[in-house]
């Protein structure tokens, strides 16, 4: 069963996470979603993690005796380790399923200004980002990753919605609709309505075709 394990200083924001198709999965055991507080593992009465950077500068920075220690406690062989961090390589659907490759995922949630980089080296994390902005904390890039590489792992989702899916063949995905035929004046396109699923595949790859010209030209080179 693939595990993912979470290091953070904020456990309870990973309650959000446990909802709609990523709670059924966890309940049906497909895969395990472990979140330990670093906390836990500080040496400091009050359980400090965090002090001020050498060299100076703004902020705090989390101490690397309580990161190493906390993962030190998973005992796993060989995990994949990722760290959330805006330096790092920009997250995108390929990484995803290759992340659901692993059996065993730790991500580490630094906060603040970072964490000390003997942690990072320790760990042996890739640094991965969502993308070219700052977060408060790496618990919202942690549940991302989590949400998108979950749906990769096999039971998760019907693998014909992987299929179709924005990126899944390098476009992004065509519109959808549902009951009523018609809103407000606004009709369901005809041939969604005809049965003809040679014409209908036809229709969704030329959408797709536009959308992606629309709003992400670089995925076509463009």
């Amino acid at each position: 069963m693939h595990r993912i394990t979470v290091l953070t200083l904020f456990q309870q924001m990973f309650d959000a996470i446990n909802h709609s198709i990523i709670k059924r999965a966890l309940d049906n055991n497909i895969f395990e979603i472990n979140v330990v507080n670093i906390r836990d593992f500080s040496k400091d009465i009050h359980k400090k993690c965090d002090d001020y950077p050498y060299g100076g500068g703004a902020g705090m920075v989390m101490m690397v005796q309580p990161i190493v220690d906390a993962f030190k406690s998973l005992n796993l062989k060989n995990p994949k380790v990722i760290y959330t961090s805006p330096r790092g390589k920009t997250f995108n659907q390929s990484m995803a399923k290759n992340l659901a490759s692993y059996e065993d995922i730790v991500i580490l949630c630094g906060h603040y200004e970072g964490v000390d980089q003997r942690a990072i080296d320790i760990l042996g994390a890739e640094e991965i980002s969502i993308g070219d902005y700052v977060l408060t904390g790496g618990e919202l890039p942690a549940m991302v990753m989590i949400d998108s590489l979950a749906r990769n792992i096999e039971g998760v989702i019907n693998s014909q919605s992987l299929e179709d899916e924005s990126f899944s063949k390098g476009l992004l995905e065509y519109p959808q609709y549902t009951r009523p035929e018609e809103f407000e004046g606004l009709k369901v396109p005809d041939v969604l309505l005809s049965g003809h699923h040679q014409n209908i595949d036809k229709w969704r790859e030329k959408k797709s075709i536009e959308m992606t010209k629309k709003n992400r030209p670089d995925l076509l080179g463009e």
